[in-house]
């Protein structure tokens, strides 16, 4: 098993982390009823901290950041000659993750996306994992909580009698809500947002070749080109810049820009 720490991806700490530690960490977490901040980012969910400096220190907070895209593996192991051999993705994440608490009699929450995506990840779910326990799931308001709707969710979630939580709010607002929430649930939560659509089979990934030649990306551009074109078209070509620049040390150090957020956005 490989787990040998972060490594700065254009001021990003991303995990040097295969799956089987990545489960570990996150069960020993949830036996320990310890909070633990986990999330599985390609290269946008990197540029989302590049390019907004709260939001790179909140990421830099998260206990976990895995590298879900092949792009992000590959520049680790361009910059710091890990030998990576594989990502780690948040959807086969999340199956392992939810297989392993089903052996082990832990329970696991949905948080996020729309009520039609979440009954149908739950059926999947048992139909799979018949002795995985949900203990609860819960669609998002796709608005911003006030402060004692922030509170009262976590509540709803630690009665709920739930070990693990998966949030599902898209890049980056289950990024902010796992760097808002954990302590105060005391649990694992998984930041995994394409889990869901994908586990409930409303979406379809790519070919498992274009996966592995890392392109992915090019798959989901053609399913929905419109929401997703401006991403691709201009956050790629800016991180393999910015990754050239960090190659040659010429790019300033992301501490300097990085600051503690101003207040929480308690994103739900």
């Amino acid at each position: 098993m490989i787990d040998r720490g972060k490594r700065d991806i254009l001021g990003v700490g991303v995990s040097i982390i295969d799956y089987e530690h990545a489960v570990e960490n996150i069960m020993s977490a949830a036996k320990d009823k310890r909070p633990y901040s986990v999330s599985a980012l390609a290269v946008h969910g990197i540029m989302t901290g590049v390019m907004d400096p709260e939001h790179g220190y909140r990421l830099n907070q998260l206990n976990l950041v895995v590298p879900d895209g092949q792009p992000v593996r590959w520049a680790i192991n361009l910059l710091y000659g890990e030998g990576l051999r594989d990502r780690v993705s948040g959807p086969e994440l999340t199956k392992r993750v939810c297989r392993r608490a089903g052996d082990e009699g832990l329970s696991v929450y949905l948080f996020g996306s729309r009520r039609e995506v979440l009954d149908a990840m739950v059926a999947e779910l048992r139909k799979d994992i018949p002795r995985l326990v949900i203990s609860g799931s819960e669609p998002s308001s796709f608005r911003q909580l006030s402060e004692i709707e922030h509170a009262d969710l976590d509540q709803r979630i630690r009665s709920s009698g739930a070990d693990i939580l998966l949030v599902g709010l898209g890049c980056p607002r289950q990024e902010v809500f796992a760097y808002e929430h954990t302590n105060e649930l005391g649990m694992p939560v998984l930041a995994v947002g394409a889990a869901f659509d994908i586990l409930a089979r409303f979406a379809t990934r790519a070919p498992m070749f274009l996966q592995t030649v890392g392109l992915e990306w090019l798959f989901r551009l053609a399913v929905e080109p419109r929401r997703l074109w401006r991403r691709y078209a201009l956050l790629n070509p800016v991180f393999v810049f910015m990754l050239a620049r960090q190659r040659l040390g010429l790019l300033q150090p992301a501490s300097r820009r990085q600051r503690p957020p101003a207040r929480p956005l308690r994103f739900g």
